[in-house]
């Protein structure tokens, strides 16, 4: 099992979703991070005060998947997350050791 997890631009997320939802993924969490890469932020203007925003508001999506659905996965999210502009995220794929239902005590693929 992996976990995949994936920063994304918030407008995107309903994309993602369905295209998870499409290749039969329909656990995840999705959570409102704030950070930045290679954008280093930007400069707005507010009540004709110029101030540096340094952390963007980005989408962290959290998926445990079994090993045969991981390409699958990241070229949904790839495909779905992409605009082609800088800030478009990244995808972190991590190894998962156990997994346990809390409600029924059902333990790794039976608990995804």
């Amino acid at each position: 099992m992996k976990k995949v997890e994936a920063i994304i631009k918030p407008f995107k997320l309903d994309d993602v979703r369905e295209a998870l939802s499409e290749i039969g993924i329909t656990g995840m969490t999705a959570t409102e991070v704030k950070g930045f890469g290679r954008q280093k932020g930007h400069t707005e203007l507010y009540r004709g005060a110029e101030y540096v925003v340094d952390f963007l508001p980005k989408m962290r999506v959290e998926i445990v998947v079994v090993d045969e659905q991981i390409d699958t996965c990241v070229e949904a999210i790839t495909q779905a997350a992409h605009t082609g502009k800088i800030g478009d995220g990244k995808i972190f794929i991590t190894p998962v050791e156990r997994v346990v239902r809390i409600r029924t005590g059902e333990v790794d693929e039976a608990a995804i």
